[in-house]
């Protein structure tokens, strides 16, 4: 299967440029090392497709399971997620030898013939997986970097926050009943199914994103200063953690700089802004005078707009749509426990893998979170 092999691959390349001590780190719960990162995805199919589909696999190793199962109840006991950086063993190298010997099962599987629909459906599942764990293993590393005080470079030619608007203006959004939601022969996530009919009222949408000028304008008005800009969540966020800037921006002696993959960088001013939490992004709204969008409007809208290079907040919570209903197993655990207190993020963004975006794509996260590759459209 070309796409299993395309994807695993990319994850080995993604580890290309580090050393062996950039794999263990965790500085913070919400970050994973790059070794449980690869563990995780590789144990996902060891776990959902090997152990009931292959007769007479035998695992790797037992104690697998608990270190890198995730958050799937139904499999088993797991470690507590803030504990993934205490991993020293198994060591990198033997971790890499998991996903070899994970691999060519897999490989023997397939070309052993009579694989039936489900477990080719697993597969790609499993794919999809690795691949939104590629683009949180680079948004990971780049947060454990960040707080290295040498600023090391992962890639010098891998920015991911240099992108620029294409479009400018607004589009005028009719009023009207539309349908959203995944149709099709293609994959998608159960959380993007039933599709339904939704009344959006009539408005203007900023064919362009925020950039760094336009975010800055708002700090030097005070915007970190002003509780009436925010949500009483987020000034309560703002003060706790003394939050001023963006994730990643710095400035001394009146220079604005960020940290970037590529390393230090001087803040461009026209560039795509990045790395923004729900929190700042309906703040920014609301001292602009504009607003975040829904998520319908942004799928309704979303054959006439430019997206891709950041996942765009929603003003809407992340809930089911209508008929949602949590699949049976360990992998109904996938998205439907987490329609909680998490906002919804459309689009995608400059780390997002190839081929991994649809404008059905439902993201979530917590409000505060930043280190996502996230920025603000605005409607009118």
């Amino acid at each position: 299967m070309q796409l299993f092999h395309e994807v695993r691959a990319r994850t080995v390349t993604i580890c290309a440029p580090l050393n062996k001590e950039d794999f263990i780190p965790q500085p913070a719960e919400f970050v994973s090392p790059v070794k449980w990162h690869l563990a995780h995805t590789t144990w996902f199919f060891e776990d959902f497709i090997l152990k009931p589909f292959m007769p007479g696999y035998k695992v790797f190793d037992p104690a697998f399971s608990f270190l890198f199962n995730s958050y799937y109840q139904g499999i088993g006991e797991r470690l507590s997620r803030a504990s993934r950086g205490f991993i020293t063993r198994p060591g990198v190298d033997e971790v890499f030898a998991y996903r070899n010997y994970v691999d060519m099962a897999v490989d023997s599987l397939i070309t052993a013939g009579d694989v039936t629909e489900e477990v080719m459906n697993l597969i790609q599942i499993g794919c999809n997986h690795e691949q939104q764990h590629q683009e949180l293993l680079l948004t990971d590393l780049k947060y454990t970097l960040s707080l290295n005080p040498l600023r090391p470079v992962y890639d010098p030619v891998l920015d991911l926050t240099a992108q620029h608007n294409a479009q400018e203006g607004y589009l005028h959004l009719s009023e009207g009943v539309f349908e959203i939601g995944f149709q099709g022969d293609g994959f998608c996530f159960d959380n993007e199914l039933g599709r339904h009919k939704v009344y959006v009222q009539e408005s203007k949408i900023s064919k362009a994103l925020v950039t760094n000028k336009e975010y800055l304008e708002f700090i030097q008005d005070g915007g970190y200063k002003r509780f009436d800009l925010w949500l009483d969540e987020g000034w309560a966020w703002v003060n706790e953690h003394s939050v001023t800037e963006p994730l990643y921006w710095g400035c001394k002696e009146e220079a604005w700089s960020q940290f970037t993959l590529a390393g230090m960088k001087s803040l461009d001013p026209d560039a795509i802004l990045s790395h923004i939490s729900f929190y700042e992004a309906s703040a920014f709204a609301e001292w602009s005078g504009k607003r975040l969008l829904r998520e319908d409007e942004w799928e309704v809208a979303s054959a006439e707009l430019d997206w891709g290079s950041r996942w765009e907040w929603t003003n809407s919570a992340y809930l089911p749509y209508p008929g949602f209903k949590t699949a049976p197993g360990a992998l109904g655990e996938y998205n439907g426990k987490f329609m909680v207190n998490q906002m919804v993020l459309r689009g995608s963004s400059s780390a997002t893998a190839h081929g991994h975006s649809r404008n059905t794509y439902r993201n979530f996260f917590h409000p505060h979170l930043q280190w996502q590759f996230a920025g603000i459209r605005l409607a009118l």
